[in-house]
């Protein structure tokens, strides 16, 4: 390894860059190509469990079966809501992200479904899920759920002008 910080010689005469932030001039010295000011990364890991769900030499949807999983699942709700069956369509749209939820836990490589962390992405989805399925159940009029506490907040909140 040879040259300035940030590139190396590839061969006679030809520059390797090895930081992504930084490109050679003309000259082989390294100029900052972004206005990005990278304190001590160089750049992003992959998230844990980020990678193939399964061979390189499968087919993309194969390679990518648990997110296409939560996102059919997600569009058959988003379908089922538009014609008009909406408790339903959204019950199933939450239990998708539940889905997605128990796949980031189960499978270790889960290909794009792993965004952040495992812990993190887990929390996302169980808490965005449960709210959505909670909410579908909560549907006014003739809710499948009723928690008698969030009437009285209501009536508290807007007094009794409302009846």
């Amino acid at each position: 390894m040879s040259g300035t910080a940030g590139t190396e010689t590839a061969a006679e005469g030809e520059i390797a860059v090895r930081d992504p932030i930084s490109v050679p001039d003309t000259e082989g010295k390294p100029v900052r190509a972004t206005r990005r000011f990278p304190l001590f990364t160089k750049d992003t890991a992959r998230p844990e469990g980020g990678g193939r769900a399964a061979p390189r030499e499968a087919p993309a949807p194969v390679r990518q079966w648990p997110i296409l999983v939560v996102l059919c699942t997600v569009g058959l709700g988003l379908l089922l809501t538009a014609l008009d069956a909406f408790r339903l369509g959204t019950i199933l749209v939450g239990a998708a992200l539940l889905t997605g939820a128990v796949l980031r836990w189960a499978v270790p490589d889960v290909g794009m479904l792993a965004v952040r962390s495992r812990f993190t992405d887990l929390l996302t989805y169980i808490i965005l899920g449960t709210a959505i399925v909670l909410l579908a159940l909560m549907a006014q009029p003739k809710p499948w759920l009723e928690i008698p506490f969030l009437e009285d907040t209501l009536h508290f909140t807007v007094g009794d002008e409302a009846s």
